[in-house]
């Protein structure tokens, strides 16, 4: 065998397991997934919601891996979405006090935001609000991914 076929196929070989291993990222959340919010429970939270919101896909860091969409309500008790989000891992959801469309946008004001829980469905969630956060002093849902620091989209619901 001769260099040249044994750099091709050195190549090759790192090249598809770097697809394999990047494939695995995006499709592992979707497949441990667990079952989404009932859409009629999202409607109901939705009627009772002090606040409303959406999420779109046309913010400035947003893109064809890193978006959402749908509408977002926020109560006391919980935060919900009715509508789909990017698959990926480890999404946090946060409140700022200020709208929040980049990832320097989020990075400046993350000392004045506050961690909700986790997000672990991608058609729909509903995330509990601790009741130590004061729903009024914040401005704006973020979703953001941990991992990979990652804006994924924020809703202004106030």
């Amino acid at each position: 065998m001769d260099i040249r076929r044994v750099i091709i196929l050195t190549v090759s070989h790192i090249a598809f397991a770097g697809i394999g291993f990047a494939a695995g990222i995006y499709t592992l959340p979707i497949l441990i997934a667990p079952d989404a919010p009932d859409v009629q429970e999202i409607n109901t939270i939705a009627a009772d919601a002090l606040f409303n919101g959406e999420f779109r896909r046309d913010l400035k860091d947003s893109d064809s891996f890193h978006w959402g969409e749908g509408m977002i309500s926020v109560t006391n008790d919980v935060i919900s979405h009715r509508g789909k989000l990017a698959p990926g891992p480890d999404y946090k959801l946060y409140l700022s006090p200020e709208f929040v469309e980049t990832e320097a946008d989020f990075n400046r004001l993350k000392t004045t935001m506050v961690r909700v829980g986790d997000i672990r469905t991608f058609d729909n969630f509903i995330v509990p609000v601790p009741s130590t956060v004061d729903i009024t002093q914040y401005s704006t849902v973020v979703v953001w991914c941990e991992t990979f620091s990652q804006f994924i989209t924020s809703a202004e619901y106030q």
